[in-house]
């Protein structure tokens, strides 16, 4: 069984975002998780980033957690939303290098970024989920 781990900066709007389609859309056939960077341990994810996927039908518990080497070697791929989370990663554990992508690069092989909602409108949040969807259900597919 494959198992994701999605990587975001503080683990509270993108990577459980991602988390949650991914789960809602493979039906078990994959084990997901997510952390941050620089995430503190057993926050919440940010109301609109549950709400954007309320919206959608989609109900998602979650709590924060800090991207650990262990997290990195539990998965078999590890997916940033970023290149700068990217590039955390590989400069504390190289060893990751064959199995850490940005979300772009391991799905449409294209070298960009999510930005991150963080702080911003309901709206903002609801355009970033609907671009992690996209990238989401062409990675189940």
């Amino acid at each position: 069984m494959k198992k994701i781990l999605f990587v975001c900066t503080g683990n509270t709007c993108r990577s459980p975002i991602a988390e949650a389609l991914l789960k809602h859309y493979s039906k078990g056939e994959f084990e997901v998780k997510s952390a941050g960077v620089f995430a503190m341990d057993g926050s919440k994810a940010s109301f609109n980033a549950l709400e954007a996927l309320r919206k959608k039908g989609i109900e998602h518990e979650h709590k924060s957690q800090l991207l650990t080497n262990d997290l990195v070697e539990w998965a078999t791929h590890v997916l940033t939303m970023t290149k700068g989370h990217k590039q955390v990663i590989l400069s504390q554990l190289e060893t990751a290098k064959d199995k850490v992508f940005t979300l772009y690069e391991f799905v449409n092989n294209e070298d960009k970024d999510i930005s991150d909602p963080y702080g911003g409108s309901l709206q903002t949040y609801e355009m970033t989920l609907e671009e992690l969807d996209i990238l989401i259900s062409k990675m189940v597919e």
